[in-house]
């Protein structure tokens, strides 16, 4: 081995030392990092423990009463040791329902079956025979199966031809003549809608709530185009017609010694403000002793109107406490009455 090879030996083995020896020290730094880790997870975990507990100390001494712990454990009563069993607990629960779901079925009735509602006798009956498809000839009918349901006829529209004769007397000495024909009574004068739809398309709108272009695309599936105008126009007479109707009803109302009113805002479209509407009131007398409502619209809350007539009424009201109602218990023959719901209101 010449002097070169010699010298890069000892360097090679130099170096190797020196790596090793930078490795041993990377470990025990490593090991060191770790060991401290350790203990700033530890002290970290313990500093959080007792800011939880200073929080609770400082609630139990300086929150208000409600917040404040307060043990129910009273320091001077015995405590009773012992260990329940939770399976033998729960075996002794599921028997004891078992018990008593067995004594239950025994003691329940059976509820028998009310069987299929029974048709009502009033209404007309059509009788169809169905006869077998096979021959029958030679052969004796010894019985029939009855089956009865419930059957339905689609509305359908008509045309009623009202023909009046007319007839005229004959001369008399003078020459006069005397035309005789019957009278015809029709609710609204030249309509072409008999009563019996009048009274159809009412009933949709004011007792099945039904807007009137529903009952006008019924009327076009029976075969009848009618314009949405005609069914406006035809209830708006018809409304007329019951005028009289209204006025014996809101006599009828007014004559109960006990009355409640109350008002409710309702929302009404305005031809004036096309896509708009304005706030209106519907105004609500109903008397409990014969069970009648009465309803009139008004465009305000103003009381002026809608309980004027109240001012030669005698008996009691029954009100919320909407001041406009103040003014009745100024009135001697009036004794007014809140509602319950409204009577928290000015208990504060």
């Amino acid at each position: 081995m010449n002097n070169q090879q010699e010298n890069n030996y000892f360097s090679t083995n130099s170096l190797k030392a020196e790596i090793a020896l930078l490795k041993s020290d990377l470990a025990e730094r490593d090991s060191v990092i770790a060991t401290k880790d350790s203990a700033i997870s530890k002290l970290t975990t313990d500093l959080e423990a007792a800011r939880f507990q200073n929080d609770q100390l400082r609630r139990m001494i300086f929150g208000s009463k409600r917040e404040r712990f307060e043990s129910m454990i009273d320091s001077h009563q015995l405590a009773l040791e012992f260990e329940p069993k939770a399976a033998e607990i729960e075996e002794a629960v599921k028997a004891e329902r078992e018990l008593i779901r067995v004594a239950y079925e025994r003691q329940k009735p059976k509820k028998e079956h009310p069987g299929r509602v029974a048709l009502p006798s009033h209404l007309p009956v059509v009788e169809t025979i169905i006869e077998p498809s096979e021959d029958i000839t030679n052969m004796v009918c010894i019985g029939r199966e009855i089956t009865e349901e419930l059957d339905y006829t689609p509305a359908k529209l008509h045309i009623n031809r009202i023909i009046r004769p007319k007839y005229i007397t004959k001369e008399d000495e003078r020459g006069n003549q005397k035309q005789v024909i019957a009278g015809l009574n029709r609710p609204i004068p030249k309509c072409i809608a008999s009563s019996a739809l009048l009274t159809m398309i009412f009933i949709n709108k004011y007792i099945y709530h039904l807007p009137l272009y529903r009952t006008l695309n019924q009327i076009r599936q029976m075969g009848v185009r009618l314009p949405s105008s005609t069914l406006e126009s035809w209830v708006k007479l018809g409304a007329q017609l019951l005028q009289p109707l209204y006025a014996v009803h809101r006599l009828h109302v007014f004559r109960e010694i006990y009355q409640m009113i109350d008002e409710s805002p309702i929302k009404v479209q305005d031809r004036d403000k096309p896509g708009a509407c304005h706030q209106g009131y519907m105004w609500v007398r109903y008397a409990p002793l014969s069970k009648s409502a009465l309803f009139e619209y008004y465009k305000s809350r103003s009381t002026k109107g809608p309980i004027d007539d109240l001012s030669t009424f005698s008996g009691y009201i029954q009100t919320a406490g909407y001041s406009g109602y103040n003014y009745l218990a100024s009135l001697h023959c009036i004794t007014t009455l809140a509602f319950c719901a409204h009577a928290r209101l000015y208990l504060n």
